[in-house]
């Protein structure tokens, strides 16, 4: 039999079926005798840096790569007959590599159900393989299928990872870094050649400190692509003090991996920046706000676009999936877990529960969230117990709106102020962590149901302000509380929502979302922020000189 086809990649396609036009018979005529109707090995060889899998049976296609899977490659063949006997396939394997005419495998396997298939041991690595299937029923040999290839690459790729800021441990080097800053993280890659053969070479990369995933292809989200030389550079958050590890794995076009974990130690920083409504810990107050997708995007109030400084995915919010139903409470919170990032809070209105993120990762939250409060007692203005009104609820149900009001017991004690059937309610004094916490109402007329509560923080020296805006009009109203010599504060210029106007403008038409998160840009006022009707993320210096920053993704 000639064989003269076998030897150059890509054999000679004979038929050329378009897909949903030919119909392809189950079974063949006395006339044609026995066929193949199609091949296929397994695993099907594959080029993960593009996802493709490919048995390469057109002359045109790149054939794929097998890698090792711990068991011999397997050929299949569908093949019909005239029902005169029966079927069975010969399968034929040349070596590209080798050059020579005769096969380098050759095997016979009995159909059943039209299904044919056979084991070919003996390949070896990095060597690249053409093969062939006839169809046979009696001593009638069917036209060859056209030839198939497949590479095989069965040597796993390796990495290696070093850190100028955050030294290996063992290697006797100092980090020059602190837990909660970014480090340079340099990763080499290499997809080593067997001898006499060809590697599929390195396809890309995955890390993280979390662990990770096994395999797959580059196609897949959390894959990067080094350097044509292998070299990826890194510039990762360290996110816990103390001995980090940083997980990586490259995956060879084969889709082969190889593992390394890098571990080394991250001090904790002696002079953390403290800056109220910081929650990744890098000094800056930040805006936190839900993209269209239900994740939670950070921006710094000095930001100069809209591009996210992190996001955290919307599967860690409470149970629906997305913050997007969420407010997100967190200026002037405590700071006792990561001395320079804020908790967060998180209430949905309605719910009876008031969520606390505990803040121990500088801003990722990868524990979720660590406690659901339900509980609230009533207290006086002296901080002494009282029965509540009848109408209040002793869940947070009835809060319509939360906010982050600043320090007013401590220099870190937590507290919100909530909207509830149209009045004020402080929330200071008790404890979050452990699921109870006092209320205290600060209004008993005017009605503050048509107004959205911003908390800018406090000052320089203490003293706190509540802004409003009027959601009829768009008017922007500010309220002082002073904090008086003895400590405690002044709460008088809440008995009026109507008083204090400072602006206007701010519809709820033109700006669905107003918010702030102190002061921005260093002039030692609160500043104010925006998200427009179409999604434009505008921050102000106070509550004028508006910068548009651009569309939020």
């Amino acid at each position: 039999m000639n064989h003269v086809h076998h030897r150059r990649l890509g054999g000679v396609a004979a038929i050329v079926v378009a897909a949903g036009l030919v119909a392809v018979p189950t079974t063949a005529s006395a006339d044609t005798g026995p066929m193949v109707l199609g091949t296929t090995a397994y695993p099907q060889p594959r080029i993960s840096s593009t996802g493709v899998r490919t048995d390469a049976c057109d002359w045109t296609a790149t054939p794929g790569w097998m890698a090792r899977t711990g068991s011999d490659p397997t050929l299949n063949a569908t093949v019909a007959g005239d029902g005169s006997g029966s079927l069975s396939a010969r399968f034929e394997v040349w070596d590209q590599m080798t050059g020579a005419d005769s096969a380098v495998f050759s095997g016979v396997a009995p159909a059943y159900a039209g299904q044919a298939r056979i084991n070919v041991p003996g390949l070896l690595d990095g060597h690249s393989y053409t093969w062939r299937t006839w169809a046979l029923q009696g001593d009638r040999t069917s036209a060859p299928a056209p030839d198939c290839h497949f590479r095989v690459d069965t040597t796993s790729p390796t990495v290696s990872v070093a850190s100028p800021d955050f030294p290996a441990d063992g290697s006797g080097g100092t980090a020059t870094k602190y837990a909660g800053q970014v480090g340079t993280f340099v990763l080499n890659a290499a997809d080593p050649a067997p001898d006499g053969g060809e590697a599929s070479g390195v396809a890309c990369v995955r890390y993280g400190f979390d662990m990770l995933g096994v395999g797959g292809d580059c196609t897949a989200p959390g894959t990067v692509r080094p350097g044509a030389d292998g070299t990826l550079t890194l510039q990762l958050k360290v996110l816990y003090w103390g001995t980090n590890t940083l997980n990586v794995e490259v995956i060879d076009d084969a889709g082969n991996s190889g593992r390394m974990s890098y571990t080394f130690y991250a001090p904790s920083n002696p002079n953390p920046p403290k800056t109220l409504g910081d929650v990744d810990g890098d000094g800056t107050a930040d805006i936190l706000l839900p993209d269209a997708q239900g994740n939670l995007q950070y921006f710094g109030v000095n930001a100069g676009d809209t591009a996210p400084s992190s996001t955290i995915q919307g599967n860690r919010a409470p149970y629906d999936g997305s913050w997007a139903p969420f407010q997100v409470a967190h200026h002037g919170w405590s700071k006792s877990h990561a001395p320079s990032s804020d908790d967060l809070f998180i209430h949905k209105p309605g719910d009876g529960y008031l969520y606390l993120y505990q803040n121990v990762d500088y801003g990722s939250f990868t524990g979720y969230m660590t406690d659901a409060q339900r509980s609230r007692s009533c207290q006086d203005d002296a901080g002494a117990t009282v029965a509540c009104p009848a109408d209040f609820a002793s869940d947070w149900s009835k809060a319509d709106q939360v906010v982050a009001f600043g320090p007013v017991t401590d220099a870190t004690s937590p507290s919100l102020l909530t909207l509830e059937d149209g009045n004020l309610w402080l929330h200071a004094g008790g404890n979050f962590g452990f699921g109870s916490q006092k209320a205290r109402k600060l209004t008993t007329t005017g009605d503050w149901s048509g107004y959205d509560l911003i908390a800018p923080g406090p000052d320089a020296s203490g003293s706190l302000t509540l802004w409003a805006r009027e959601r009829a009009d768009g008017t922007l109203h500010a309220y002082p509380v002073p904090k008086q010599a003895n400590g405690l504060f002044d709460f008088s210029a809440l008995a009026d929502p109507a008083a204090g106007v400072v602006a206007s403008g701010f519809t709820v038409g033109a700006y669905p979302t107003l918010g702030s998160s102190g002061d921005g840009d260093g002039d030692g006022a609160p500043d104010l922020w925006a998200v427009t009707a179409d999604r434009h993320l505008v921050t102000y210096s106070g509550w004028s000189a508006p910068k548009d920053l651009g569309v939020l993704r």
